[in-house]
């Protein structure tokens, strides 16, 4: 579960480099974009409708005829992360997964509180176990 962010996706594939993991756009950035086209209303509610359903290309069709900036920006943003939209109706329908990264970036923030422990210093090997230890024993 990632916001689209490119750097996010490389740090993935570095974890994941034989793609044995879906990787699934978060359902909140996506919206995000696509509120940024602006425009009709109408046109809006329609294009979230079909993200919700993972309708990519019917969305594409929906705002690729739009001459803005904002419209184009989004289209190249959906061709770009095609293969991370999912039918989020069905996925959280099912409990499947979540369809929104906030716990992920929730768990980052205690992560990176729990290594900022004031006087605390590290030497970079430790910080895996350091990292392990700090989950288990703070949760």
């Amino acid at each position: 579960m990632g916001d689209g962010h490119q750097g996010i996706w490389n740090l993935i594939n570095q974890f994941n480099p034989q793609g044995k993991t879906r990787q699934i756009l978060d359902w909140f950035h996506l919206v995000e974009n696509l509120y940024k086209v602006g425009g009709s209303l109408k046109r809006i509610a329609q294009g979230k409708q079909l993200l919700w359903q993972g309708k990519v290309d019917e969305t594409l069709a929906l705002f690729s005829s739009l001459k803005k900036k904002a419209a184009q920006n989004f289209c190249t943003y959906l061709q770009n992360h095609r293969h991370r939209i999912v039918n989020y109706e069905y996925y959280q329908a099912e409990n499947i997964c979540s369809v929104a990264s906030g716990a992920v970036e929730s768990t980052v923030k205690q992560i990176d509180r729990r290594l900022k422990i004031s006087g605390a210093q590290w030497k970079i090997e430790n910080v895996p176990q350091v990292l392990k230890h700090r989950c288990v024993t703070r949760s």
